[in-house]
């Protein structure tokens, strides 16, 4: 799929969840490329529709394009309950376990979805997976940052200090922590690893979301429209 046909089948997806909101709703408002679309329409729908939401972002990103939207801006110590949430995801297996982190945001977006009483997760096709494989994102204490180093190679992973792109040194999370990219291969036990990994010293959160599948919908944008999955339904490669 080349570029422009990856960035279309996002906008796809991101559309049409926003046609999930209703007025009177809090929104926690995810973080990154598919989002964003999301956030764009949903701001439409606001200005034409006349919407009265909240929107409850996971990062400065999502709060500022939401406030650029039109979205009314608020956070979890307001709202401790959302309605739903629409966010993106590095990968999602077929047991709609995710890992997310690609955005440095995951921490916040676990607070989000552990708050919502539904997700609705867009993607496109190149993150659906049988099994987890990706690596795992860490955010990271950075006093403990040799130390997680060392207890996450003792659990069979290869760690990588994620590195920023127009600067030097290290991306640094809205929470003003590094991340790490451990690299676990195939996923034998999401479950089990991510129980371990947050329970490492000097993690803050890890980036495998296990917790959370009985409210999860997963929209796949595609070329000719929009494809939602379900728990009830079928994996796309039966």
């Amino acid at each position: 799929m080349s570029k422009q046909d990856n960035l279309e089948v996002k906008r796809v997806a991101g559309l049409a969840a926003a046609e999930e909101v209703r007025d009177g709703m809090v929104v926690g408002l995810g973080t990154g490329s598919t989002a964003h679309y999301a956030i764009l329409r949903i701001g439409e729908r606001v200005r034409e529709e006349r919407l009265s939401i909240v929107g409850i972002p996971t990062s400065y990103q999502s709060a500022m394009r939401a406030r650029a939207a039109g979205i009314r801006v608020a956070d979890l110590v307001d709202y401790p309950e959302i309605d739903l949430t629409i966010d993106g995801a590095d990968q999602v297996d077929a047991d709609f376990r995710l890992i997310k982190g690609g955005g440095a945001a995951h921490t916040r977006e676990k607070c989000v979805a552990a708050a919502s009483k539904r997700i609705i997760t867009v993607v496109d096709p190149s993150k659906l997976s049988e099994h987890l494989n990706v690596p795992v994102p860490l955010e990271v204490v950075p006093y403990a940052l040799a130390l997680v180093e060392k207890q996450v190679a003792a659990l069979g992973g290869t760690p990588a200090l994620r590195e920023g792109v127009k600067k030097d040194g290290p991306v640094i999370t809205d929470n003003g922590n590094f991340v790490l990219d451990c690299d676990f291969g195939t996923i034998a036990d999401p479950e089990g690893l991510e129980t371990k990994l947050n329970a490492l010293p000097g993690v803050l959160t890890c980036g495998i979301f296990t917790e959370f599948a009985e409210k999860i919908w997963v929209l796949v944008g595609e070329s000719g429209g929009c494809k939602t999955l379900t728990r009830s339904g079928p994996w796309p490669s039966q």
